[in-house]
């Protein structure tokens, strides 16, 4: 059991070494250009390296292309507290919800569950001297971040996001860009 403590502390230990090091070099967050709207994998076509290159920040083409981390508590969407939705800054599929958002202390925007089960694909991650489920996103299989068993209910999940990754649409703009149906996510 000390042993397993000792090889967690060295990889949390890594990993900021890692995420103090990119601070050092990644460009501050800009918000991308808009992109391509997508419910359903028939409306997306992935866009080439030099097309996403040109159309995201390199912290965001860093993070979804490459499976980099941002730094925390120095991002977009970590205390945001407005209703809305999180989508795929690549593909512009649904993601999370704000009504599922929590704050967990870790820097990063977190979340309870996915705004739909198929929303996301999971494997093991084994950088870094640990197992972590990585997720990303099912259309354009960008990476997000990391889902741990520490959450609070009703799921204790606790869906770790790099902000780079999405963009964020406020309820009252929902319909405007095309996400009318996440409008009944905010009804009382």
């Amino acid at each position: 059991m000390q042993a397993r403590k000792v090889l967690a502390l060295i990889g949390m230990v890594a990993i900021a070494a890692i995420v103090v090091l990119k601070m050092g070099t990644a460009a501050e967050p800009t918000p991308a250009k808009t992109p391509v709207a997508a419910t359903s994998a028939g409306g997306f076509v992935m866009p080439s390296a030099e097309a996403l290159r040109a159309r995201l920040t390199p912290l965001q083409y860093d993070v979804t292309q490459n499976e980099g981390t941002e730094p925390s508590f120095k991002n977009e969407y970590w205390d945001n507290k407005q209703d809305g939705i999180y989508v795929d800054v690549v593909s512009g599929e649904p993601l999370f919800s704000s009504t599922d958002k929590f704050k967990s202390g870790t820097g990063w925007p977190s979340f309870t569950r996915p705004i739909a089960p198929d929303a996301l694909k999971t494997h093991t991650d084994s950088r870094f001297f640990m197992k972590r489920t990585e997720l990303k996103s099912s259309i354009a299989n960008s990476h997000l971040g990391h889902v741990f068993e520490d959450g609070p209910e009703p799921t204790g999940l606790r869906y770790c996001i790099n902000s780079a990754s999405l963009r964020f649409i406020p309820k009252e703009e929902l319909e405007a860009n095309g996400y009318g149906e996440y409008l009944t996510l905010f009804q009382e």
